[in-house]
């Protein structure tokens, strides 16, 4: 048996035509399933609804209607959301997969809600959505200069840059400049040919020969441009901007690059509005969009930039990977704490811009935040690069960068996460539900044939007075009618936490009852439950599905509460 991985994308579809090689072999419809679940892994790429494939109902019914032993009324109830017209990928994909995760820990949160729906009853953080972090290959991004940097000082991907300290700063700084230098004689080059394309002439382009400087903070900003990664925050005040750009003692200078989809017309006009702005006489020295952004512009990009800019509409990164390409080679981040920078930043490893959490105007939310960004980059990020030749504090963070998010960008890291995470547990599930798929997929049916007469009858608690002491106990005792399923099949738990004002329980932790004496054809479970928060307190009982084989206990989706 083997381990498939599925993402949102049309290799979603692979699990359906695994159905039909499961079936090819013998078993049942349901006997497939199960095993296809088992040995699946699926991961979701983006926190925003419209980013998911979405197709016409009738279309997929139209190429999969004469899938052998796979009745085309399964495959559209895989792909079912609200919209009954509709076939939804990554629905497709969680209900193909046991196991699910995002590329990041809060595109995990994100993605635990955004699908919540789907688990009905159950609390959001129990949805069955886990997440592994994306990495980078450094081989890839890392300039050559790093890698000699990274030779002297012993490295290995055990250690990652840990003994950078026996490289002194002016060899980091020295290395620094050489990258920026290189990256400034590319950005001449390309706006030379870029203004050429569009029709100026050879002697209109004297300029492009000294625009930009090897000495100058310089800053990148290089991505897709949908709307929610916000390419033009920094364009809220353009005298703000400028003001910057320009500062006789302390200049920046920015290098943009990027691609909007085709159909994107709203990422067209971000992009024209860029232009605009750096076309001016005035600021095109010190600002760029270059045209054309692919590998092999990135790789001069990312080395060659100081700081890494990223701006998006919290919570809306799914990873953002350009900004570990970035750190890998000793460039510092600057921004919002999204994808995999709210989980990696330390605040000595670059800047968090701060975000408007929770202002619902658009345009205030944008303007709060550009606010917060020209701000760092006066009083924090622009005095501390030019703070000393070399600038001792700019080089300490450099140095922090490397060490300390070199071995968790990278790309083995992430693979070593899911092997260990999603693709070993995978396999042993897939032979031990492939050994036994008939009965399993039995016991499945079975169970949610049933799961209607499942009831919490009574619930009672003494050993506590009306209010709550902490450090006491709550004896707790449960009826619960399971009509034709039998304890084997269950677990009656009790979830409780602290109650906010609407006496709701997030995030509740859990314990088992115990089976007790039967009660009018009902069974009593008990438990001891030790009260270890203050506060407000809440708790229910319910009913979940129990097998070996199950990966979560909301698996099948399936609860009966009190």
């Amino acid at each position: 048996p083997e381990v498939f991985h599925a993402n949102e994308g049309h290799a979603g579809f692979g699990g359906i035509e695994r159905l039909r090689e499961q079936v090819a072999l013998g078993r049942s419809l349901d006997e497939a399933r199960a095993v296809v679940r088992a040995g699946t892994v699926f991961t979701t790429h983006t926190p925003v609804p419209a980013g998911i494939d979405r197709f016409p109902r009738a279309l997929v019914e139209q190429h999969f209607a004469s899938v052998p032993g796979v009745p085309v009324s399964d495959i559209l109830a895989l792909g079912a959301e609200e919209d009954p017209e509709v076939f939804n990928m990554a629905h497709l994909g969680l209900r193909s997969a046991q196991r699910a995760n995002g590329v990041a820990k809060l595109h995990g949160v994100v993605s635990r809600g955004m699908f919540a729906g789907l688990w009905p009853g159950f609390d959001v953080a129990e949805v069955p959505i886990g997440s592994i972090t994306n990495g980078v290959h450094a081989p890839t991004w890392v300039a050559r200069e790093v890698m000699d940097i990274a030779a002297r000082s012993g490295v290995s991907e055990a250690t990652g840059f840990a003994n950078l300290e026996k490289v002194d700063d002016a060899t980091i700084w020295a290395t620094r400049r050489l990258l920026r230098e290189r990256l400034v004689h590319d950005v001449r080059r390309r706006l030379h040919d870029s203004w050429l394309i569009r029709g100026a002439s050879p002697a209109e382009l004297r300029w492009t020969e000294t625009a930009f400087d090897p000495d100058v903070l310089t800053i990148g900003f290089a991505r897709r441009v949908p709307s929610y990664k916000r390419l033009t925050l920094m364009l809220r005040d353009p005298a703000r901007l400028e003001a910057l750009l320009l500062d006789p003692e302390r200049p920046i200078q920015i290098v943009i690059a990027g691609k909007s989809h085709p159909a994107d017309d709203g990422g067209k006009e971000l992009v024209q509005q860029i232009v605009q702005f750096a076309d001016r006489p005035e600021v095109r020295h010190r600002i760029a969009f270059l045209p054309g952004y692919d590998m092999g512009m990135a790789k001069v990009l990312y080395p060659g930039c100081d700081v890494w800019l990223n701006n998006p509409l919290r919570p809306l990164e799914a990873c953002g990977t350009s900004g570990m390409k970035a750190a890998l080679n000793g460039c510092l981040n600057l921004s919002i704490r999204d994808g995999w920078w709210d989980e990696m930043y330390d605040g000595d490893n670059g800047w968090a811009i701060p975000t408007a959490d929770g202002v619902e105007d658009p345009g205030r939310r944008d303007s709060l935040e550009a606010d917060a960004l020209y701000e760092l980059l006066e009083t924090a990020v622009a005095p501390r690069f030019y703070g000393g030749s070399p600038p001792a504090g700019w080089v300490s963070m450099v140095r922090h960068t490397l060490s300390s998010l070199g071995p968790q960008v990278l790309a083995s890291r992430m693979l070593r996460d899911y092997v260990t995470d999603l693709y070993t547990p995978a396999a042993v599930a897939v032979r031990g539900v492939t050994a036994d798929a008939e009965a399993f997929s039995s016991w499945v049916s079975r169970v949610r044939g049933a799961w209607g007469d499942v009831r919490v009858l009574h619930v009672e608690s003494t050993g506590s007075a009306d209010q709550p002491v902490l450090g006491s106990t709550l004896d707790l005792r449960a009826v619960v009618h399971l009509g034709a399923l039998s304890p084997d099949d269950v677990e009656v738990q009790v979830a409780y936490g602290q109650a906010d004002e609407q006496d709701e329980v997030s995030s509740p932790s859990t314990l088992a009852m115990t089976v007790g004496e039967p009660v009018d054809g009902s069974i009593r479970y008990e438990t001891a439950l030790p009260l270890t928060t203050a506060g407000g307190f809440g708790y229910t009982v319910r009913v979940l599905p129990r097998h070996a084989l199950l990966a979560d206990p909301a698996e099948l989706g399936l609860v009966a509460s009190a």
